[in-house]
């Protein structure tokens, strides 16, 4: 159901900004899955700072700061009162949370805390794919994460602090929409760090396929028996679109049940 006739990667995205912080707003969420910046960042409070990949740094990442070398990440972090990168943990931005609009629109409606750091990533064998579901709030169609062996999509890792977890809980419906696990999709970061796992909301295996509420289902849809990837086709036209629901989302998903841990895959 999940296979694919070759490598396939996502459509291209809006430009890399060219200053260094950028406003967040330029970047909106809305019509879902929003507009998402090519470039790794920091955003606080309205605004974000490009990362770039730099070995000589500490935590490997600079902030673009407008000087010509920049500043390490755990040293920007630190200074206010932030846990630096090994402090956090990866979790994959597949939908709008990638978008620095969504993150703004997290601190004003949620009270999500500290800066956000998100890095682009490259993640293989899985795609984003249309929910046969529709969000309460606005009605508008949200991705799930489904198994898609030869496809490989850029999408984004948000490294966060125990806290900003909790918050992504809330915003994802964890346990009513979504479930939170280590998901085998080898992700590869601009640095080229390589990791075989990272932590993704994903759709409960118990809903799938089922005949549950609109806004609890995230089965992936099916159209002519085939998932839809967000990639190729855009809202207006799949909220349009009628079609079933999937019974698997085909991932291998180690779940987390209370809060997330590196032990959990050891």
């Amino acid at each position: 159901m999940y296979s694919s006739t070759g490598p396939h990667t996502d459509a291209p995205r809006r430009a890399v900004p060219t200053l260094s912080p950028f406003l967040s707003r330029h970047y909106p969420a809305d019509p879902y899955p929003g507009e998402r910046p090519d470039v790794s960042y920091v955003e606080l409070d309205g605004a974000a700072w490009i990362l770039r990949p730099d070995r000589g740094a500490a935590s490997g990442w600079v902030v673009d700061t407008g000087t010509s070398v920049g500043t390490d990440l755990d040293t920007w972090l630190g200074a206010l009162g932030q846990p630096p990168l090994d402090a956090r943990l990866p979790v994959l931005a597949y939908g709008s949370n990638a978008c620095p609009g969504k993150i703004e629109w997290i601190r004003e409606t949620l009270g999500l805390a500290g800066p956000a750091v998100v890095q682009t990533v490259e993640v293989a064998g899985v795609a984003a794919v249309w929910s046969a579901g529709t969000r309460a709030r606005d009605g508008q169609r949200p991705a799930v994460l489904a198994a898609r062996p030869g496809t490989t999509e850029r999408h984004a890792l948000w490294w966060v602090t125990p806290r900003q977890r909790a918050t992504l809980d809330e915003v994802e419906a964890r346990g009513e929409c979504y479930r939170l696990g280590w998901v085998h999709a080898p992700a590869t970061t601009d640095d080229g760090t390589k990791r075989d796992r990272v932590l993704a909301y994903v759709a409960r295996p118990e809903v799938l396929g089922t005949a549950v509420a609109d806004h609890l289902d995230r089965s992936p849809m099916l159209v002519d028996g085939e998932p839809v990837r967000v990639a190729d086709v855009g809202q207006a036209d799949i909220l349009r679109m009628r079609g079933g629901r999937a019974r698997s989302d085909g991932l291998d998903v180690l779940e987390v049940t209370g809060e997330p841990s590196w032990s959990d895959l050891d």
